[in-house]
C-alpha cells in the first residue's frame, strides 16, 4: 500500500511538473511592465488579467465587414469574419476560431468549471466558449472580449 502511494504521489508531482512547463511554452512571453506599456488599461485587465469588458461595449460586435480578428496582444489571427454572429450576448461572437490559435482552459472563477479561450501565441484571456451556438453549424459560441481583438479588414 506504502509503494502504491508513493507511486501516486510521484506520478501527480510529475504531471504537475508537465502541465506548468507546458503552459509556460508560449510563443511570446513578456514582464508585466512589458504588457502594461504595450496594451491599453482595459486592454491589460482583459487580456492579462482575465477580466470581463461591459457587455454591448465593443464597436467590434456591429462590424459585418470581412476580414481576420487578431490578438490585441501579439497579432496573432484568431478568427474569420465568416465565422462571426450575432448571438445577442453583448460579446462579438464566433462560432469557431483558426484551427490552432485559440486554446482552451477551465476556469472556476465563478464557482464552476468554465471553458476558457486564450490567445495560444501569448497566453491572453480572450473569453469563453459555451454549447449554444448556431446548431447548423458547430453550437459553440466563442464569447469574445472585444477589447482583446483587432481587426484587419480583407484587402
Amino acid at each position: 500500500m506504502r509503494k502504491l502511494v508513493i507511486l501516486f504521489l510521484l506520478i501527480a508531482a510529475f504531471s504537475t511538473t508537465t502541465n506548468a512547463q507546458n503552459k509556460n511554452k508560449r510563443k511570446v512571453n513578456k514582464t508585466k511592465n512589458e504588457w502594461k506599456q504595450l496594451l491599453t488599461p482595459k486592454q491589460y485587465y482583459v487580456l492579462r488579467e482575465a477580466g470581463t469588458e461591459r457587455p454591448n461595449s465593443s464597436p467590434l460586435n456591429y462590424n459585418k465587414e470581412k476580414g481576420v480578428y487578431v490578438c490585441a496582444a501579439c497579432n496573432t489571427p484568431l478568427y474569420k469574419s465568416e465565422h462571426k454572429y450575432d448571438s445577442g450576448s453583448g460579446w462579438p461572437s464566433f462560432d469557431r476560431a483558426i484551427k490552432g490559435n485559440v486554446a482552451l482552459d477551465t476556469d472556476y472563477k465563478l464557482g464552476y468549471a468554465r471553458t476558457e479561450l486564450k490567445c495560444n501565441t501569448c497566453g491572453g484571456h480572450l473569453g469563453h466558449s459555451f454549447n449554444d451556438g448556431p446548431k447548423n453549424t458547430t453550437g459553440k459560441r466563442h464569447c469574445i472580449n472585444g477589447v482583446a481583438l483587432e481587426f484587419i479588414p480583407k484587402k
